[in-house]
């Protein structure tokens, strides 16, 4: 996701100028009780932001504007519908029932930057529709009754979270605190929105009930935290984290862990050691179908070798 150099870091930027002419992206699927990994995939190409298919058959991963499917043993399957799915960034997901495919859109139409739009398509990428005219607006959830998509967008200045008709129509504006809203999802049950947000000066995760009441905070260290990410249970997320403070932006190229809440107990525990990520590792909903797993991208600075 390109965007005005002013504010790169901010919001779901994909931001490329980051990012070295040569890496190695590894598609990589964690096992949340044990912590045991395997690499489906390792490229020396730049692709990030894996979703998982429904039927647990394939991952959905973003390059050079492109969206791929990875079969559980690392092959690729093909690409999306590259004529009518393309300028893709890294916001990106399929609906709770798998029958919806849901993307953010780099669209000069619209601007020539800071031009993101949503659409969404049919599972398969046929019949890709635009639901956001304004921008910029990055998706990052829907409603299991898919009635509602949930996104991140810049209104008079600000960056806030807002919802919207899956099918068109008037935007909601759902929250206005000063500083950055970000990486909104719904739990599997409908009953909240979970995001990150800059209001308190320091990247953290809240949640909120799915009318927007009552706004609850949950974390409270001093690592940056972004993307909470529900489980297929409603009994914890798994998140990333920067170790250090990242001014709201989320780079590329710093060091991160993956980590997951109970949230019954409030109970944090480190699914992964400190890596080389950050922007593009796990932006947006990546569980297994079964709640056991998550799939992320790691990525090596061959430059530095």
């Amino acid at each position: 996701m390109k965007r005005l150099l002013a504010i790169l870091s901010l919001a779901s930027f994909n931001t490329f100028a980051q990012v070295p002419k040569e890496l190695t992206s590894e598609l990589v699927i964690v096992d949340v009780k044990s912590g045991k990994e395997k690499v489906l995939l390792k490229e020396n190409q730049h692709f990030e932001a894996p979703n998982w298919s429904r039927d647990g058959k394939f991952l959905i991963i973003n390059a050079a504007g492109l969206l791929e499917k990875i079969d559980m043993k690392g092959a690729n399957l093909g690409k999306i519908n590259p004529e009518g799915i393309n300028t893709v960034n890294n916001d990106h997901g399929l609906s709770f029932d798998g029958k919806i495919l849901i993307f953010s859109k780099n669209d000069k139409s619209a601007a020539p930057s800071n031009n993101s739009r949503v659409y969404v398509a049919e599972a398969d990428g046929s019949n890709p529709r635009l639901v956001t005219p304004e921008f910029p607006s990055y998706w990052h959830g829907i409603s299991p009754d898919n009635a509602y998509l949930l996104y991140t967008a810049q209104r008079n200045g600000e960056w806030d979270l807002y919802k919207i008709p899956t099918q068109g129509g008037a935007e909601v504006n759902i929250t206005n605190s000063k500083g950055l809203d970000d990486g909104s999802e719904y739990s599997y049950d409908g009953k909240w929105i979970y995001f990150n947000s800059h209001r308190s000066g320091r990247m953290h995760l809240y949640r909120m009930k799915s009318d927007g009441s009552g706004v609850e905070q949950l974390t409270n260290d001093e690592l940056d935290n972004w993307f909470p990410h529900p489980s297929p249970n409603n009994k914890s997320i798994v998140y990333i984290s920067y170790l250090e403070d990242q001014k709201a932006g989320h780079p590329f190229g710093k060091d991160v862990k993956l980590r997951m809440m109970n949230l019954k107990t409030k109970k944090i525990k480190d699914i992964t050691p400190v890596f080389y990520g950050g922007q593009g590792t796990i932006n947006v909903h990546s569980w297994s179908p079964d709640g056991k797993s998550i799939a992320f991208v790691r990525y090596t600075d061959l430059t530095k070798k």
